[in-house]
């Protein structure tokens, strides 16, 4: 496990602990020898977990579309920015960095690039950690939602214990270190 996808806000949120969180997993990461690769942005969460793997002595890589360039401000003092076409492109060169995946708070940008790795591997394509860190009990909806799921017949359980949950972010990587790997559907 050497390289870690973090996928997050450009905002900030409503509470500090958001930020203060976010600069504790970068932290964290580079204390565990680990690299991170996001969407190369200097703005909100995105910024802070960027600048505490740099402040920490990490690696980082950034993977941004010429589109947001400017909107989502290009953080230009990482070990390496990529700067992509699409978003497309920007999810698939992070998903090939990656080794693992954690989802921050963050809005829809957010959710739907981590429900895309996550999609992929109960599905097979990867056999890689997908996790929530579980600020503020952000994802608390969502896992209940997954619960919701299961209970109507549209999930297995088994999708839902794929997904890594911890509230800090040290024990979250300490599971990320531990797993195992994934159920892989039998077609």
């Amino acid at each position: 496990m050497k390289t870690i996808a973090v996928y997050c806000g450009s905002s900030k949120g409503i509470d500090p602990t958001y930020i203060e969180e976010a600069e504790k997993l970068g932290k964290v990461l580079v204390d565990n020898g680990m690299d991170l690769v996001y969407g190369g942005a200097t703005v909100g969460c995105m910024g802070a977990v960027a600048d505490a793997v740099m402040n920490a002595g990490g690696k980082v890589i950034g993977v941004i579309p010429e589109k947001l360039k400017n909107v989502e401000i290009a953080h230009q003092q990482l070990s390496e920015l990529h700067v992509v076409s699409t978003m497309h492109e920007r999810k698939a060169l992070m998903a090939e960095y990656a080794d693992g995946f954690i989802a921050l708070p963050g809005g829809s940008g957010t959710l739907e690039e981590w429900f895309e790795v996550f999609t992929w591997a109960q599905l097979g394509y990867h056999n890689k950690p997908c996790a929530l860190l579980n600020i503020n009990d952000y994802y608390s909806p969502i896992i209940s939602l997954f619960d919701h799921m299961i209970e109507q017949g549209f999930v297995k359980a088994e999708y839902k214990d794929l997904i890594v949950i911890d509230r800090d972010s040290k024990e979250l990587v300490n599971k990320l270190k531990k797993y195992e790997g994934a159920y892989i559907h039998k077609w």
